[in-house]
């Protein structure tokens, strides 16, 4: 980064450890942490897109349409979450560069899938091997925020499931009463009813989503936990800055910062939470209505 870094080999001190604490794969370590903050910022609305298109089709008076929202949130919360985010960015890799293959090459006469082998030819690949680096990570970014969303996504549905269930059902029989169409009861009156009994759940879901942000390490994105182990394992003197077994200090980084953003959305959910039970004939409407007496 500076002139005088030029040679690691002659620093000592302060100015080895700030030259060491400027270089392009500690630029990288420092990147990632956006990484993770882009993944929370991207998946939680697409999550709760999921899960309100879940609790709606488990509410849905066609039959086929329930049996799809209620099969949705039971499978995945019953199969374990690590299986879905290996799974999920596979499926969907290979189903989209197989359709690409039938359409790109049509006249490819050689089997796709063979044993554990899965071939296409070259210009049905997702993103093609000539696009630039930043296409390959964006593609896979956008796989693991598939995979993240459909995983919390039913866990969502779970909850404003129950949420909507829990809206007194005499403020909706009023609302058709006074001539309210079903989709005008939901949007009207169901949905913002519901969301003072739906955030202490999605709260909760927030908080899993922030401490599985690591899993990104498992579908090959060079997150803040890739970049700890890599970094703060043990470089001989074949490196540039060599030092000891330092990943205790990168891991206590994290810790850190994940106490940080715990701290942060607790903060935020109350305010958030506080607002919208003001009013409500809840526990926590109640409780808000005693104080200000």
């Amino acid at each position: 980064m500076f002139s005088s870094c030029a040679d690691p080999s002659s620093l000592h001190g302060l100015s080895w450890m700030l030259c060491y604490l400027t270089t392009g794969k500690q630029m990288l370590f420092y990147g990632s942490f956006g990484i993770v903050l882009v993944l929370l910022v991207v998946t939680a609305p697409v999550a709760l897109l999921f899960g309100f298109s879940g609790a709606l089709a488990a509410r849905s008076r066609i039959t086929p349409l329930r049996w799809i929202g209620r099969a949705y949130t039971a499978m995945v919360r019953g199969v374990p979450d690590i299986i879905f985010f290996l799974f999920v960015p596979i499926a969907m890799d290979q189903g989209i560069e197989y359709v690409r293959n039938r359409i790109k090459c049509p006249d490819w006469n050689q089997p796709v899938f063979a044993g554990n082998e899965f071939h296409v030819c070259a210009a049905a690949k997702m993103p093609l091997n000539s696009a630039p680096q930043i296409y390959h990570e964006i593609y896979g970014f956008s796989l693991a925020v598939i995979a993240f969303a459909v995983v919390f996504g039913a866990f969502a549905a779970n909850v404003l499931y129950g949420a909507m269930q829990a809206v007194p059902r005499a403020q909706l029989e009023t609302a058709e009463a006074y001539g309210m169409t079903q989709a005008q009861v939901t949007r009207r009156v169901l949905i913002p009813q519901m969301w003072t009994y739906a955030l202490p759940g999605l709260s909760n879901l927030w908080m899993i989503l922030i401490k599985a942000t690591p899993l990104l390490f498992l579908l090959g994105i060079e997150d803040i936990v890739y970049w700890a182990r890599e970094l703060g394992a043990t470089k001989s003197s074949v490196y540039a800055y060599p030092h000891p077994d330092w990943r205790v200090y990168y891991f206590l980084v994290l810790l850190v910062f994940y106490l940080v953003m715990t701290k942060l959305s607790e903060i935020v959910l109350n305010r958030i939470n506080r607002k919208l039970s003001f009013g409500q004939a809840t526990a926590g409407g109640e409780a808000l209505r005693k104080a200000d007496i």
